[in-house]
């Protein structure tokens, strides 16, 4: 797992492929909790992801950092 990867999710960084429409982000309510919830957008759909999962899946995929379609550059 990717530990920087994590910490910029928790900092408010998106990571995504805008080709294959595919996102990875922290939503502004889940800072500061016990076991923060990722939100992983693909194929039209959002899936909750925990944040050890997050970062799995930025560095599997190859995620980069990128704006968001209706988010911007941060994700709050």
């Amino acid at each position: 797992m990717s530990q920087i990867a994590k910490k910029h999710l928790l900092a408010g960084i998106i990571f995504g492929d805008r080709e294959n429409n595919e996102y990875i982000y922290l939503p502004g309510g889940e800072v500061g909790t016990d076991k923060p919830m990722c939100i992983y957008e693909h194929d039209g759909q959002r899936d909750d992801i925990d944040l050890d999962e997050a970062g799995y899946l930025v560095e599997h995929l190859i995620l980069k950092k990128c704006s968001h379609p209706s988010l911007g550059n941060r994700s709050f």
